[in-house]
């Protein structure tokens, strides 16, 4: 859950930290949102989805702004940095799901854009030399066809997982 501390978090060990999208806005009072130093405590690597990303955005500096336009449903990424989150990726452009009313004006300060869509100039970012990733699409959803391969990409090269399960 969103409101537990960094040291609850840190207790379950986990080898990495997703932030999942959600229908709230940053903007509104009672949005969801982490304990404060949440990005300082957590030293495993941390991904943020869509709404992940806005709240990463929102806490650490960045524009984050409410549009009058929705980006709803399939969307063109095209990828700025074919490394990360992105590794194996080429020039072509990434088919994506969105579904977002707000979105990111500017990134936070020490953050590196990595990937931009048509309706969205910020589609994926990074820390510029902590393991800290966001995407503004959903590459869990089945209408991002290579969104596997991103949370591959975050689960076993950026995190180390194994995938030892059966």
């Amino acid at each position: 859950p969103f409101h537990l501390a960094a040291d609850a978090i840190m207790a379950k060990r986990p080898k990495g930290v997703i932030l999942s999208g959600g229908p709230s806005s940053v903007t509104d009072e009672d949005a969801p949102r982490v304990a404060p130093g949440f990005y300082d405590q957590i030293p495993v690597p941390i991904l943020g989805i869509c709404y992940g990303m806005q709240l990463m955005a929102h806490v650490l500096g960045g524009d984050v702004i409410r549009t009058n336009r929705r980006e709803y449903g399939r969307s063109q990424v095209h990828v700025l940095e074919p490394a990360g989150l992105f590794y194996g990726f080429g020039d072509e452009p990434v088919a994506a799901w969105m579904s977002h009313g707000d979105h990111i004006e500017q990134a936070p300060k020490g953050y590196v854009v990595t990937a931009e869509s048509n309706g969205n100039p910020i589609a994926a970012f990074r820390h510029e030399s902590r393991p800290i990733f966001a995407v503004q699409f959903h590459p869990e959803v089945a209408h991002t066809p290579r969104g596997r391969e991103i949370i591959s990409n975050f689960l076993f090269e950026i995190c180390k997982a194994e995938p030892s399960w059966t």
